[in-house]
């Protein structure tokens, strides 16, 4: 029976997302703005990286149309 309940919790586990050319990184954060930020992650059932990556993104983007 506990290889039944193994299989079951490995099976409902989520998939990991496959990494698609990225490359690693590193952020220096005061700790409070750190622990807000992975508190919110939480809440919106989301990570760090995913956030930060967005924001980066959304900054190019502005970035770049204001050059355009």
């Amino acid at each position: 029976m506990a290889n039944d309940k193994n299989k079951a919790s490995k099976a409902s586990k989520p998939t990991k997302e496959i990494k698609v050319n990225k490359k690693n990184t590193s952020l220096r954060l005061d700790n409070k703005t750190l622990k807000a930020l992975k508190i919110h992650a939480i809440e919106i059932d989301s990570s760090v990286q995913k956030i930060i990556e967005k924001l980066v993104h959304n900054y190019l983007d502005e970035v770049k149309t204001k050059k355009s």
